[in-house]
């Protein structure tokens, strides 16, 4: 089984920031396939669906941002030795609106989210997917907890259609294959 999680914050408030990139990417995958999320056993919400005969736990921690860790280490404690291969899919202000990036291990840089995982779970040998969410204008902590621009909201389902295609590939292909293939601007191949 592949576990894949997707940071953000809970809450109405956070439902539409650009720092929730990660949930809103789950939340597109379970309304497609008609498997809504259910109350795990610790502070996290879970998704079991199958993609391609693949077999997907999607995971969004209740914990906010900052302790996402909490919840990657009671999910690896409830599934033990089956906790394999797993994914962190979260935002990135480094990267313009609409690229992806793929990457198999390192540090945080910087992300919260990723440092709480990486900090909790003491290692940093996790795949990730970062989601481009376009650079700051002005304070960083206001710009990651604003809303998506309209024609940002309405560019997303683009980017994660690239993403859930790139994730059906992660599940089945070398890793350096899936980074060669979908770390690019989603936006301007779909122009």
């Amino acid at each position: 089984m592949r576990v894949v999680f997707g940071l953000g914050n809970p809450g109405q408030k956070y439902q539409q920031t650009r720092h929730n990139i990660g949930f809103m990417f789950l939340d597109y995958i379970v309304q497609k396939f008609k498997i809504p999320f259910r109350p795990g056993r610790g502070d996290y919400y879970f998704s079991e669906i199958s993609i391609d005969q693949n077999e997907f736990l999607l995971i969004k921690p209740m914990t906010f941002m900052n302790l996402s860790g909490n919840a990657v280490r009671q999910v690896s404690g409830w599934l033990g030795s089956a906790f394999g291969h797993w994914l962190v899919c979260y935002d990135d202000f480094h990267l313009p609106f609409g690229t992806l990036r793929f990457r198999s291990a390192g540090s945080s840089g910087g992300h919260n989210g990723v440092e709480s995982v990486i900090n909790t779970c003491q290692t940093q040998e996790f795949d990730r997917l970062r989601f481009g969410i376009g650079e700051p204008k002005g304070e960083i902590i206001d710009y990651v907890l604003s809303d998506f621009s309209k024609e940002e909201q309405q560019q997303l389902n683009v980017v994660f259609d690239s993403a859930l295609s790139g994730l059906r590939d992660w599940s089945c292909e070398e890793f350096q294959m899936v980074m060669n293939r979908y770390n690019r601007s989603v936006l301007e191949i779909n122009q």
